[in-house]
């Protein structure tokens, strides 16, 4: 059975106060912010409400992943029961592709398949980019999701550390077709979450061989531990950053670098915090905004601040549920 939800707390008549006030300052700020001058960092916490599982947390999956089930060595699996994040280390994958993909399958086999939708958060970022306010947004997350918002052009989203929707050689760098792959992920790799109803899964797991060099070295285009980051940030982290009025850090605590570098860069702009908690270096400004609280409830009343909630609306049939339940209670 699981546990009751937990109630939130009550926040005290100052906080609402105080985060009311910020919330007027942030969207006034964005109101006058110059075209093309918004840099957005997104984490972990923007995708809460899509149900997808997280990772880093404690009780995700790296906190409750069992080296035991995997398709490894026992020195690897010592490996990764010293450190989980060596299942998706390049020390392994290079050698033994199969514990990435075993522990990857259902989130490959469901991109793109409507299991997880948007959040409010990622269409109120289509909604800055809607009105050419957004330089860049550069997000720590792999889901894929800010290409599911038909508003936020993709030229704009800088995924960190790779992406699950985007399938590539690890060996050679040559793409390979997403539903293929998704077709030979179903046939070829091991369910290590086997719940009695996955029919097609095989019982032992094999790699994927690449199209072009015939290494089974295929996966999801994300970031291995151990690989050095796209060239493509440093080169928008120079230029994008310095040069922007608003820098707006979303569900993200600031933990994992070089991506926390981001608001660092931003040394001319006003920095705003949308988090359950303060993070990073944030505080240390006297410029620095604090909107603290879960990211959707944080967006849903800058749109209503900045006129968007109507447009916010339109979209609802393409977020999440949970999210759609915050825009509903918004309008009560």
């Amino acid at each position: 059975m699981s546990p009751p939800p937990r109630a939130r707390a009550c926040p005290s008549p100052s906080h609402v106060a105080a985060l009311s006030s910020s919330l007027d300052r942030v969207a006034l700020l964005l109101r006058k912010a110059r075209p093309r001058s918004v840099v957005v960092l997104t984490g972990a916490g923007v995708s809460v409400s899509s149900g997808i599982p997280d990772f880093r947390s404690p009780g995700g999956m790296y906190d409750t992943l069992k080296p035991e089930l995997l398709t490894a060595s026992e020195t690897q699996r010592r490996m990764m029961k010293r450190d989980p994040t060596a299942v998706v280390s390049k020390e392994i994958f290079q050698v033994n592709p199969l514990p990435y993909l075993e522990l990857r399958r259902p989130f490959i086999l469901n991109i793109n398949k409507g299991k997880w939708l948007p959040t409010l958060t990622h269409h109120f970022l289509g909604l800055l980019d809607e009105h050419q306010l957004l330089t860049r947004c550069f997000t720590q997350n792999i889901d894929g999701l800010d290409y599911g918002v038909s508003n936020l052009s993709a030229e704009r989203i800088l995924p960190v550390h790779g992406s699950l929707g985007e399938i590539k050689c690890e060996s050679c760098g040559a793409a390979y077709p997403l539903e293929q792959f998704q077709d030979e992920v179903r046939k070829n790799v091991r369910n290590i979450y086997d719940d009695g109803t996955d029919d097609e899964a095989p019982s032992t797991s094999r790699g994927i061989a690449c199209l072009n060099c015939g290494k089974d070295q295929v996966k999801p285009s994300t970031v291995l531990y151990g690989s050095a980051l796209p060239s493509a940030f440093f080169e928008h982290l120079h230029t994008d950053c310095p040069a922007c009025d608003v820098c707006l850090v979303l569900g993200t605590s600031l933990t994992v670098g070089p991506a926390n570098s981001v608001p660092e860069f931003c040394e001319s702009s006003t920095r705003v915090l949308v988090n359950m908690e303060v993070a990073g270096s944030f505080g240390s400004r006297a410029t620095d905004e604090l909107l603290l609280g879960a990211s959707d409830d944080i967006c849903v009343e800058l749109a209503k601040r900045l006129g968007w909630l109507d447009k916010l609306l339109l979209r609802k049939h393409d977020m999440a549920k949970k999210s759609r339940d915050v825009l509903r209670e918004s309008v009560k």
